[in-house]
């Protein structure tokens, strides 16, 4: 029986998609307090950035493991900006973070009171709360607890 001289690539990329859907299969490797830390800030400074919200203060640097429990931490993340119309109510500005945060990452709204809304991302083990202030952005998030290694 004569092969194609295309066989071998063929099987080849067959075994390789294969063994990418068992991967996907087997789900996403967890990550640690660390990695979902550096989540967490990048997805909250970006936020700022692309409601283009000006002088953004840090109120909370994060950066350091918080002990919950079972040898594990969390990580937390803050920061604020004044709004441009600095008039705007906080449903209004937080309504604008939702949105934009949508373009950012998957994160679905698991509370919400208007004034406050938490909204969490299942992959990357992160939470966001936003709670601004009148002509004031407000957001600030936490990781689940997570393996420091």
């Amino acid at each position: 029986m004569s092969r194609s001289r295309h066989s071998l690539p063929v099987r080849l990329a067959g075994a390789l998609s294969a063994l990418a859907l068992l991967a996907a299969a087997c789900g996403e490797q967890e990550p640690t307090a660390a990695e979902a830390g550096e989540t967490l800030k990048t997805h909250v400074l970006r936020l700022l950035d692309e409601v283009s919200a000006q002088d953004a203060q840090v109120t909370d640097p994060g950066g350091k493991d918080i002990p919950c429990g079972d040898g594990k931490a969390k990580r937390t993340f803050a920061a604020t900006a004044p709004d441009s119309s600095r008039e705007r109510a906080p449903y209004a500005l937080n309504a604008i973070m939702v949105s934009v945060l949508d373009q950012i990452a998957d994160y679905n709204i698991a509370e919400s009171s208007g004034t406050i809304i938490r909204m969490a991302h299942e992959s990357t083990r992160t939470v966001i709360v936003l709670e601004s202030a009148k002509g004031r952005y407000s957001v600030r998030g936490e990781t689940q607890c997570l393996s420091r290694s």
